[in-house]
């Protein structure tokens, strides 16, 4: 039977039919806030990232189906030594915008656990702000953090041993759970052909791959461009907000960026835009790519940064089935109203002809026709941050 998982601000939520309709069920750490849940595909284990906000992030495993939960013995934890090149605010009103920054080096203290992924071979990987990218290849017994990305020259090299370079190309997100402005690691795929390829996304900075495990990494930020930016085809400095591959063809790449949608048809090699603004596809969070057509994604636009909300009050998803180059908006079923949701980054997610989201006040919407009509399982969930199939 498939299962939906849902992580609020508030729980986990088990989502399965019930007498013919989708019904959305408590499974878990009711009154916490729950980043990410999703279910290792090797193991069966499901995994749960946890913002305990006074207690701090923790990790939290079950393994039958949701029924208990257990803290996982080996939690995610930067080794004595880390440190980070980052930025603080400080007013300047010699500044357009009133505010400057100044370079400040950090000592690393988690402060999100944000998003899980796994390899074929096992591989667990988890990805933190601020900007740690932590693997464990015994089950989840003990993490490690991937040193070679920490020390990458593109954020200042090797801290570890001394001052690095001072400079550093990572950015920060607001979306720490108050801690400082730093940068963060959102999307971990890997690819099903060769899990040793793996690209991870980060706000801010950009696109990175590697194809031995972690040993090395490197920019794949070609093709991107910066609309807000002096140097719009920069090498870094992007904002994606979240990347997604096609599992029997990993070669189609899919991002949903803040300055717009980018589609690469060659592992991310090189990225093309396909935002249609006539049709509101430019600005959203979260996309979610076909598992076994390349060309065909979903995404829930939105209106620009500084109004997270639907566009005009009607909520629509947005789906191509031809790279981009055409894009259909989705409205059957869903409120064209009065509907101010927003829906984040790993809200959306889709399997054979079902397609779910969960927005930030707590409507989760169905499609079992790969989005020409919508039901709603709940309109009374907490706020939704991530939603999964499986």
């Amino acid at each position: 039977m498939t299962k939906i998982w849902v992580a609020t601000r508030k729980g986990t939520f088990r989502v399965e039919q019930q007498g013919g309709s989708w019904t959305a069920t408590l499974a878990g750490h009711a009154g916490t806030g729950v980043n990410y849940v999703a279910r290792d595909p090797s193991s069966g284990r499901l995994w749960a990232l946890l913002g305990h906000g006074h207690w701090g992030a923790k990790l939290s495993v079950s393994d039958d189906g949701g029924a208990s939960w257990r803290d996982n013995a080996a939690q995610v934890k930067f080794p004595d030594g880390a440190r980070y090149i980052g930025q603080d605010m400080f007013e300047d009103a010699a500044s357009d915008f009133g505010v400057g920054w100044r370079v400040v080096t950090r000592k690393a203290t988690l402060q999100k656990l944000w998003t899980i992924a796994f390899g074929a071979d096992g591989t667990i990987w988890i990805g933190t702000i601020p900007g740690g990218l932590f693997s464990s290849r015994d089950g989840g017994a003990s993490f490690e953090l991937n040193r070679a990305l920490w020390n990458h020259e593109s954020r200042g090299g090797d801290l570890f041993e001394g001052d690095g370079t001072g400079e550093t190309k990572w950015f920060g997100t607001p979306a720490s759970e108050g801690g400082e402005f730093a940068p963060g690691i959102h999307s971990i795929v890997v690819d099903p052909r060769d899990p040793r390829r793996v690209l991870i996304a980060i706000s801010t900075a950009g696109v990175l791959e590697t194809r031995d495990g972690g040993q090395t990494w490197r920019s794949r930020n070609r093709g991107m461009t910066m609309d807000h930016s002096p140097e719009p085809e920069a090498e870094w400095g992007h904002d994606p907000h979240v990347i997604d591959l096609c599992s029997s063809n990993p070669d189609h790449v899919w991002q949903q960026n803040h300055a717009g949608v980018f589609y690469s048809t060659d592992g991310a090699e090189r990225w093309r835009k396909v935002s249609v603004p006539d049709v509101g596809v430019h600005f959203g969070f979260p996309v979610s790519a076909d598992d076994k057509d390349g060309r065909v994604a979903w995404l829930v636009p939105g209106r620009a940064d500084s109004q997270r909300m639907a566009i005009d009050g009607g909520l629509f998803v947005a789906r191509t089935d031809d790279g981009g180059s055409t894009w259909r908006q989705l409205r059957k079923g869903l409120p064209q109203t009065g509907a101010w949701d927003i829906v984040y980054r790993h809200a959306l997610d889709n399997r054979d002809d079902l397609v779910v989201f969960g927005s930030t006040t707590g409507n989760l919407y169905l499609s079992e026709d790969r989005g020409e009509t919508w039901t709603t399982v709940s309109h009374n969930l907490p706020p939704i941050y991530s939603v999964r199939v499986g």
